[in-house]
């Protein structure tokens, strides 16, 4: 399995997974310490509440999501953004279909199958 990506992504050459119902992700640009994860989510689809010991900073594209994060539950739209810190509980659901850009520090080894 390839440890970093290629210098430039191209959607139309990417495959999706379907790690959830109505959740499809695409791996995008990554190294051992970067990882960058386009998420599209169908309206009602769940994210389940996990955690992980990466650090997550992540982009509304588009739709609208009401995550929890800890203790705290907001309503995000296109052009927000939330930061988990490693061992952090989050999820969330889709209340409108969109998508999600989220990056990792460091790779999601689990997501590479390494």
């Amino acid at each position: 399995m390839k440890t970093c990506s290629e210098t430039f992504q191209f959607e139309k050459d990417l495959k999706w997974e379907n790690p959830a119902p109505g959740v499809n992700r695409q791996i995008m640009a990554y190294d051992g310490q970067l990882m960058m994860v386009k998420v599209k989510f169908d309206k009602g689809a769940v994210g389940t509440m996990h955690e992980h010991y990466h650090n997550q900073a992540t982009y509304v594209v588009s739709g609208k999501f009401e995550l929890t994060i800890g203790d705290k539950k907001e309503i995000l739209s296109a052009g927000d953004g939330y930061y988990v810190a490693p061992d952090e509980w989050h999820g969330c659901v889709c209340l409108e279909a969109g998508i999600l850009i989220d990056t990792f520090s460091p790779v999601r080894a689990d997501f590479l199958n390494l």
